[in-house]
């Protein structure tokens, strides 16, 4: 019987990519689906606060092993912006296509294009936390390509590709990304228990 794992996200992308990786030996659970409706929050200043915040939550509302995650893009020409508001770049909208245009619109004419991928995941089992994560390094194009994907997908292009994450197929975006390193620690963990 395969063991079940609550996954702090609602984000259908996410959720599909992390399944691809972690594969047939656990069942990945929603918030939603074990009656978590509100919310979830995630009101800290860094990346892997935001990570324990939300596994937290999870566990102190249900008392099950879960796991949560938290992304950031890192832009050197902006300081880290827009970091652990990725998100929320442009608003509490949420909207991927206006976080994209906030940032070429910051971005243009900029010349240095360095930027990277963050992601942490803090994993709470048995009540115990564990972080795990993943950094991928790269450039914010100057225009949209590829229609896979998702977020920043679409003007982020990882060091020594000649696309971005948009024009890559899942498996091959799992095998480079900073989700998939983080998610890669998190099985080779899951493993030795």
């Amino acid at each position: 019987m395969k063991r079940q794992l609550v996954f702090a996200t609602n984000n259908q992308n996410k959720l599909r990519e992390i399944s691809n990786i972690i594969g047939d030996r656990y069942e990945l659970k929603t918030p939603v689906a074990c009656g978590i409706l509100e919310e979830i929050p995630e009101d800290q200043n860094t990346i892997s606060g935001n990570a324990s915040q939300k596994s937290h939550y999870i566990f102190d509302k249900i008392g099950v092993d879960c796991f949560a995650d938290d992304t950031g893009l890192e832009v050197e020409a902006l300081q880290g912006a827009p970091g652990v508001h990725s998100a929320r770049y442009a608003g509490e909208q949420k909207n991927s296509e206006d976080n994209i245009n906030l940032l070429l619109q910051n971005m243009a004419g900029v010349e240095n294009r360095k930027a990277r991928f963050k992601t942490v995941i803090s994993l709470i089992i048995g009540g115990k936390e564990y972080q795990f994560e993943g950094i991928v390094n790269g450039f914010i194009t100057t225009e949209r390509h590829g229609t896979d994907g998702f977020g920043y997908d679409p003007v982020f292009r990882p060091e020594g590709y000649d696309v971005t994450f948009a024009e890559m197929s899942l498996e091959e975006k799992n095998r480079i990304s900073h989700r998939g390193k983080a998610v890669a620690q998190l099985v080779d963990f899951l493993k030795t228990l």
